[in-house]
């Protein structure tokens, strides 16, 4: 009678305990998911050229424009073509004249698109052209006047292009201000801090920033912000855990190169790209505190060497590549809205 009774004892305890162990998992589970990150990625509609990766891609009125890039076994690509985000429609438009090339570099003044610079396979290149929607026409303009390169980037502020950074055998910081009125490049101040290729540009309230990107093998963590009008450079808050004495930065996890960014409503965000591995992970960037927090990641598979522009104040990811594959797919990013897998 007392082993019975031990027995259904035992018996009890067990199944109290198993009851406490799933309460416990469940809490668990519950508890992990308030680490959800607020925004939301939603499949587009896919690039209608052939895949590729380390293309150019830039902005006119409310299409956007990508071209040129590299889609495997050593061939490299001159086409363009435009993007209809109201329709998802994409028309193939004129082809970039000069040599097919990845790892350009684009920008836009007023209604016109500039691209030059990049990689043949061969050679590093400083051919420039301009690209005029409303006629589809390209014109040939004055060469970069810096050295020939690739992996730099471009940008515009207050009527006039730049293009810094880059390699050219050696790892770049200076940067070149091109006028249309002109067609004349001025060499205007190097970025402070490091040299660097595959680093990112995007213009806010007409300063331009540049951060992330590689030098010998080692991630950067500067940043930088660029005023054409004084010709100056001021430097940011790191973008790695780099100050001890504050907690602002304990997770940033924003350093890479071969990345993309967009900016919409006035913040910048940044995402895809490698470190020690490919990654997407994606971080939104505020000028008025100059501080960085972390968004939902990349839904698309991981990736470098993609193009990112803004629309109609939507941002956008395209194209781009993995150890494996070269893609052709569009993602847009909703920053504000909760994440889900409905629409993939």
């Amino acid at each position: 009678m007392f082993i019975l009774q031990q027995g259904k004892f035992f018996k009890q305890n067990c199944w109290l305990l198993l009851f406490v162990c799933i309460t416990f998992l469940g809490c668990t589970k519950t508890s992990s998911s308030t680490s959800d990150y607020e925004g939301n990625w939603a499949r587009s509609s896919d690039f209608e050229g052939v895949a590729r990766t380390e293309a150019v891609s830039f902005t006119i009125g409310s299409y956007a424009y990508i071209g040129t890039g590299y889609k495997g076994s050593d061939v490299r690509l001159k086409d363009f073509w435009q993007f209809d985000p109201t329709n998802g429609t994409w028309k193939q438009k004129a082809d970039l004249p000069g040599v097919e090339r990845s790892s350009a570099a684009a920008f836009v003044i007023a209604d016109k698109g500039y691209v030059g610079t990049g990689y043949d396979g061969l050679n590093k290149l400083n051919d420039f052209y301009e690209y005029d929607p409303s006629a589809n026409i390209w014109s040939q303009k004055a060469n970069f006047a810096g050295s020939a390169r690739y992996d730099a980037v471009g940008f515009s502020v207050d009527d006039k292009g730049y293009i810094s950074t880059g390699f050219d055998d050696n790892y770049l910081k200076d940067n070149w201000q091109y006028d249309p009125t002109t067609d004349q490049w001025t060499q205007k101040s190097s970025l402070g801090g490091y040299k660097r290729k595959g680093a990112v540009a995007f213009v806010i309230d007409d300063k331009a920033y540049i951060c992330t990107g590689i030098n010998n093998g080692d991630n950067i963590n500067d940043f930088w912000m660029y005023d054409g009008s004084t010709d100056t450079w001021t430097e940011k808050r790191k973008i790695s855990n780099a100050n001890s004495d504050e907690d602002y930065d304990d997770d940033y996890s924003i350093v890479r190169d071969d990345a993309v960014a967009f900016v919409m409503n006035g913040k910048a965000y940044i995402t895809c790209g490698e470190n020690s591995g490919i990654i997407s992970t994606t971080w939104e960037y505020t000028p008025s505190t100059d501080l960085w927090a972390e968004k939902t990641s990349f839904e698309g598979s991981a990736r470098i060497g993609a193009v990112g522009f803004t629309v109609n104040n939507v941002g956008y990811v395209v194209t781009g590549n993995n150890s494996s594959y070269q893609f052709d797919d569009c993602w847009l990013f909703e920053p504000t809205t909760d994440q889900t897998d409905d629409d993939n």
